[in-house]
């Protein structure tokens, strides 16, 4: 039986605790170590070993992702993996340089509409399953990222109060839960076998705590992902006139920059001309 290359490298598993000590989520552990695993066996297969990086080596492995057909998004997640892997090895220079596919942005925000929203939470409404219903309604109310959705514990739900605190990478920031959230919330928890020790609020059948892509596959069900409702949630805020700064607090921006995406850029023709119109309706020509 060929072994894993967690246990012919004990070095990534050194690696995983170090992330931990960076206060790094388990979801970006578990993906790291899975990118490095990938490529420790794609090294191994040309007799080299994740503990010799090289330029050569990360640049020879990117150009075999793309041959693959791998998107650019998948293969800036798995260069991420191994740039702070290098910087963990004290060795950040091999991975300058290296050439990598840019990701196309995109210029306009896929968000769903108001009927959009009606259509889907009717769907996820119609399948009578609780879990999913709340999962639904948290993502669209309050757009906590997915990796936050599968951290939730129940102690970070306040039904007095009416909000939830959602931890990322040691903050913390808390979110108001709109009636409906804190409806189809309680609802689910409380449907909940009592008695279950397990401190995660979305869990499986065998009452495990949902993954990222656990999540995706259910939510792929009713034809959305995850950022799409994050999207949502940060559109419709920002439509409603609520100010940027506050968005941004609420959906854990960094940098309010992320937050400007949501404004909309192409404004009618008339809108301009209306603003101009009520602003200097009453000057005289001088």
């Amino acid at each position: 039986m060929k072994k894993t290359s967690i246990e012919a490298v004990p070095l990534i598993a050194n690696f995983c605790e170090w992330l931990e000590e960076q206060k790094k989520s388990r979801n970006t552990i578990l993906t790291y170590q899975r990118e490095l695993e990938r490529y420790q066996e794609w090294l191994q297969g040309k007799n080299g070993d994740i503990s010799n990086l090289s330029k050569n080596d990360i640049q020879l492995y990117m150009t075999f992702l793309e041959q693959q057909g791998k998107s650019p998004v998948t293969i800036d997640k798995t260069f991420g993996a191994i740039r702070t892997f290098a910087k963990f090895l004290k060795k950040p220079e091999v991975t300058f340089g290296v050439q990598i596919k840019p990701i196309e942005k995109k210029e306009k925000v896929e968000t769903l509409s108001p009927n959009d929203c009606v259509l889907l939470l009717a769907k996820v409404k119609e399948s009578g399953h609780l879990r999913n219903i709340a999962i639904v309604y948290t993502l669209l109310h309050t757009g906590i990222r997915v990796s936050e959705l599968c951290s939730l514990n129940k102690s970070d739900v306040d039904f007095v109060n009416n909000q939830l605190v959602v931890a990322n990478k040691g903050e913390k920031r808390i979110i108001p839960l709109s009636k409906d959230a804190k409806y189809h919330l309680q609802n689910y928890m409380n449907s909940k076998v009592p008695g279950i020790k397990e401190e995660a609020i979305f869990s499986s059948k065998s009452n495990s705590r949902l993954t990222e892509r656990s999540i995706q596959y259910i939510l792929k069900k009713y034809g959305v992902y995850p950022h799409l409702l994050r999207h949502t949630f940060c559109q419709k805020l920002v439509d409603k006139g609520i100010s940027l700064e506050v968005v941004s607090l609420l959906a854990g921006h960094k940098d309010i920059n992320i937050t400007r995406r949501y404004v909309k850029l192409c404004v009618e023709e008339l809108k301009l001309e209306e603003a101009i119109n009520k602003v200097f309706i009453n000057d005289t020509l001088g």
